[in-house]
């Protein structure tokens, strides 16, 4: 069974969406992260034959909409995430759960795709199923699902910058370096800007990250900005 693992950082206001300030506050932000992060939870509870599993930064007890979030991964392990950068903190996520599930293939999402339902995550499992990595690469570059029938492998994201446009490139060219047959996932955008929410949030108007975005645009409609 493949394990689905999220990996996220605690909806702090100031520590998380900040490129989404200004329009939105820090508290706004922190908002439309976790109904992002909420979003996100539903489709992984909804993917059939997964086992779910959080690398947290930071504690939900500190985060906006922290009983909901809390309730929504009751149950679920949760993992501590540790490293002194973004990719080391991804590389031993993966390594912690390749730990705690021996020969258990990983398929690792972000955050920031709230867009993400169970049949495209279904469909990338399967995809893991024929090839030994799958990759989701991002609009801006980047990437935003990593799939690993061999988890350890995710020491290869040690030598990628992270947060560039090419990082995807980049993370494509560290897993076939190592003998990898990676397989492509769909293209999707994830957000990061202002311009990336209002796109996203168009393409899920019915789910909680929508309903966040339009809270903030009222407010600038009423405060006389558009």
């Amino acid at each position: 069974m493949t394990v689905l693992l999220v990996v996220a950082k605690a909806p702090v206001p100031g520590a998380v969406k900040t490129r989404l300030c200004p329009p939105a506050t820090p508290e706004q932000a922190a908002r439309i992260a976790a109904a992002a992060l909420l979003d996100t939870l539903d489709a992984v509870r909804a993917t059939p034959g997964v086992t779910p599993v959080l690398a947290l930064a930071g504690l939900l007890g500190d985060a906006e909409d922290a009983t909901d979030l809390t309730a929504a991964v009751a149950g679920w392990p949760v993992l501590p995430q540790r490293g002194a950068d973004f990719a080391a903190r991804l590389a031993h996520a993966h390594a912690d759960v390749a730990a705690a599930y021996p020969g258990r293939p990983v398929l690792q999402v972000g955050m920031d795709t709230p867009q993400l339902t169970a049949v495209r995550l279904a469909a990338a499992v399967r995809r893991l199923g024929v090839a030994d990595a799958v990759l989701g690469r991002a609009a801006d570059g980047g990437w935003w699902a990593l799939g690993l029938r061999e988890p350890r492998h995710a020491a290869a994201l040690r030598a990628v910058p992270m947060s560039t446009a090419d990082t995807g490139r980049l993370t494509w060219l560290a897993l076939t370096e190592r003998g990898l047959r990676v397989a492509p996932l769909p293209l999707l955008r994830d957000v990061d800007d202002w311009a990336d929410a209002g796109a996203v949030a168009r393409t899920v108007p019915g789910g909680r990250f929508a309903r966040e975005v339009a809270a903030v645009r009222r407010g600038l409609v009423v405060g006389g900005r558009r």
